[in-house]
């Protein structure tokens, strides 16, 4: 069920003439593969914020007092009929690896450094003179379409908003710019006041005597019908079967005329509004209500209110473009899945394994004991449309007894499943750190499952232990379609891939990769200012911990993540507090080491054996307490690690070898200092703003060419007319201004290139 909207004519036009004219600076398109060679299609699949630790195919998933593992069939088929990476590094959150995997440049070369919120510039998100991954395959023909979430780029602080997936070089875009579904309608379609329904919908009574309901109306937008429901066979709660249904349940009432509820309550406007309107409408629910924006092409972008659980609809996109796209070359669909994105919330029961029962009576809430068990049922629906993809495209078939009957050696199509980070701690799997988890440089944030089956692979079922970067498959794609990505990229732009195909083709392919590398920060806000501290509350295998950071842009994403929120507007302190240093002078956090600030940058690497973690951490001393941003200091830790099955050598706090009395070992310090040294040079290879040493750039150069030159003044004049945060924003204040024609001006002729 949904409605739409179009922009407005004179905005859809500005963009498209704005689009045109950046594109004309970009390197020329080389010619297509011979019309002989047809080479496969790239069916990606993206996994969020599932880890390896949720993995049973890779060895792990946990024990049953993590609620068992997610059970995941179908994956597991597709993962002995092909290769499994178990040695693979995502950046720790999903901005930075979506970033890499589709440009294959580190974060310090891009500066995406953390998940996008509202208040990010334009310059730490996806530039569009980059060589993303759809703009390589079309020197070979293909097409290129994404389904689900985005989060790259856009639309805030971006000139192209909306638009910023085609800007980017996708033919087609079906869903969600934003990175995470919105949180739960604890009001259940404002039925209720805030906070009744922890799970967006009005339980049965015996779930919740006071406030369900086992009968009541279910009313839909537009023409259809009321629908009265109440329990019986195969529904336990009515408000729940009539939110899949996309409805809004009033419990305990006969249907009516009219609704008892406001009609604006279904998030779809009678008449054309913006964006950001349409995107803030308060009745957004979790995977059931959603923002969706489909791009087809040149035309303008559409706003869509998606009334469906999210990782069904993302299916469906993916399934209806593949099988009816008119263009007959070969195409990429990238299919990001929601799942399993906090908020963790009820799946349709219809979608679960077998045997699972109704899900209706789980509590939702960060502090519901059922988030694990959530969590696991998300996952498996995930799996199960991750099947249904397969076969609906004709890439796979059921066999009687409901298992995927999959043979990708007869397709031509390769199919690749990567997780983008490590997993959200309230999910993690023991004996993964959920303290150390998503947003960290540690093995539990940064370790990913990673599949890769089709034509193309040799000797299928059967592991592959080298070190493999999310950076590498910007590489396999280009080596999957015949075009080498260090040839198709200007060298201005360094790339960080290595090869993967020879891992596909050749089974004994010795180790590429000698090192691995994962990084995080704080991407670039006007004057660097951070947001409002941050409190979560994660458990470790040492107990409960308590770590604050400055990465959410709001109390609503604080809280959405499971925080407890001291910004602006904070309900548990007065006056509100600015910096994590500030929460920790608090008496419930002084000489408390369970609390620990989150570093403002942090950076790993390592080899097959040892691993070290350099990170900028927050000086509370003194007056650097207030500092926003904060005056950081250097810390280093060093770690042994493997990827042992079921229990791996896990960089956890009590192993730091740096702590441990008599200090390294020689073998050790050989190590340290080898990585130091790599780390150092790597970080290096990029120039860097003089205003802050963690940023890359060259200044004056908006084009990524690392040169200042006249094709830098023409950008900017078509970026300042809208005048609003760009590329071209220099000196970091959200605007596109004669304050950064001047700086062009001062470093006119400048080549950054000398020297890297």
């Amino acid at each position: 069920m949904t409605s739409r909207h179009h922009l407005t004519r004179e905005s859809s036009r500005a963009l498209i003439l704005l689009f045109a004219l950046v594109i004309s600076s970009w390197p020329a398109a080389a010619a297509g593969p011979p019309a002989s060679r047809v080479p496969p299609s790239i069916l990606l699949i993206i996994l969020d914020d599932v880890g390896i630790d949720q993995m049973r195919i890779f060895g792990y998933g946990g024990t049953p007092a993590d609620s068992g593992a997610p059970r995941t069939a179908d994956i597991d088929t597709i993962a002995r009929e092909g290769v499994r990476f178990r040695n693979t590094w995502a950046m720790p959150e999903c901005s930075p690896s979506r970033a890499l995997l589709f440009e294959g440049r580190y974060p310090f070369r891009t500066n995406v450094y953390t998940a996008l919120t509202s208040q990010d510039l334009a310059n730490s998100q996806v530039s569009p003179f980059e060589v993303t991954t759809p703009r390589l395959l079309a020197r070979a023909g293909y097409e290129s379409a994404l389904f689900g979430k985005f989060h790259i780029a856009g639309p805030d602080n971006n000139p192209f908003g909306e638009r910023t997936p085609h800007a980017l070089g996708w033919n087609y875009f079906f869903g969600f710019l934003l990175g995470a579904p919105n949180p739960i309608d604890t009001t259940a379609g404002g039925v209720a006041p805030m906070d009744t329904y922890p799970c967006g919908f009005v339980p049965d009574e015996t779930t919740d005597p006071q406030n369900g309901a086992n009968q009541g109306a279910c009313y839909f937008a537009h023409d259809r019908p009321c629908q009265e429901i109440a329990t019986g066979p195969g529904m336990s709660a009515p408000g729940f079967s009539c939110l899949e249904q996309g409805g809004i349940f009033v419990r305990n009432q006969r249907c009516a005329s009219t609704p008892p509820f406001d009609s604006a309550n279904f998030c779809e406007p009678g008449r054309p509004v913006d964006f950001s309107s349409f995107q803030s409408c308060p009745h957004l629910n979790g995977y059931y209500v959603s923002p969706l924006v489909v791009i087809d092409g040149d035309a303008p972008a559409l706003a869509v209110t998606a009334r469906a659980y999210r990782t069904r609809l993302e299916t469906d996109g993916a399934i209806d473009w593949i099988t009816r796209r008119a263009h007959r070359g070969p195409w990429m669909a990238t299919v990001s899945y929601s799942s399993d994105h906090s908020p963790y919330q009820q799946p349709p029961p219809a979608l679960l394994p077998p045997g699972s029962g109704s899900n209706a009576g789980l509590a939702c809430g960060s502090a519901s004991p059922d988030q694990k068990t959530l969590s696991n049922q998300m996952i498996e629906v995930l799996d199960a449309e991750l099947g249904r993809l397969l076969v609906e495209i004709g890439l796979a078939t059921r066999l009687p007894d409901g298992r995927l009957d999959y043979h990708p050696e007869a397709t031509n199509t390769m199919l690749v499943i990567l997780g983008d980070n490590g997993s959200f701690a309230p999910s993690v799997k023991r004996p993964f750190n959920p303290s150390r988890s998503k947003g960290f440089t540690y093995q539990t944030g940064a370790w990913v499952p990673l599949l890769i089956a089709g034509p193309l692979v040799q000797s299928p079922d059967r592991e592959v232990t080298a070190m493999v970067n999310v950076a590498d498959l910007f590489e396999l794609f280009g080596e999957i379609a015949g075009v080498d990505v260090h040839q198709a990229v200007p060298r201005s732009h360094r790339i960080d891939s290595q090869p993967v195909l020879p891992y596909l083709t050749r089974p004994h392919t010795p180790e590429i990769r000698k090192t691995n590398f994962t990084q995080t920060g704080n991407n670039i806000e006007i004057g660097f200012a951070l947001p409002g501290p941050c409190v979560i509350p994660l458990g470790s295998p040492t107990g409960p911990v308590q770590i604050c950071l400055q990465q959410f842009a709001s109390e609503t994403l604080c809280k959405d993540e499971n925080g407890v929120w001291y910004g602006e507007g904070s309900d548990v302190v007065s006056p509100a507090l600015s910096t994590c240093c500030q929460v920790g002078q608090l008496a419930q956090f002084q000489n408390d080491p369970a609390f620990s600030i989150v570093p403002d940058f942090a950076a790993a690497i390592r080899n097959d054996r040892y691993k070290l973690v350099v990170s900028q951490v927050p000086d509370c001393s003194g007056e650097n307490a207030n500092a926003n941003p904060p005056v950081d200091v250097s810390r280093s830790e060093f770690y042994e690690i493997d990827e042992g099955v079921p229990v791996p050598k896990l960089d956890n706090q009590d192993d730091d070898l740096l702590q441990r009395p008599g200090g390294l070992s020689p073998i050790e310090q050989v190590n340290f200092d080898q990585l130091n040294a790599s780390l150092q040079k790597l970080l290096a290879s990029e120039p860097h703003l003089p205003s802050n040493a963690s940023y890359a750039g060259c200044p004056g150069d908006g084009n990524l060419d690392l040169i200042v030159n006249a094709a830098d003044m023409r950008n900017w004049e078509i970026f300042a007319q809208g005048g609003q945060s760009t590329w071209y924003d220099f000196n970091f204040d959200g605007l596109t201004d004669r304050a950064d024609l001047r700086i062009i001006e001062q470093n006119f002729g400048n080549d950054c290139r000398k020297g890297h």
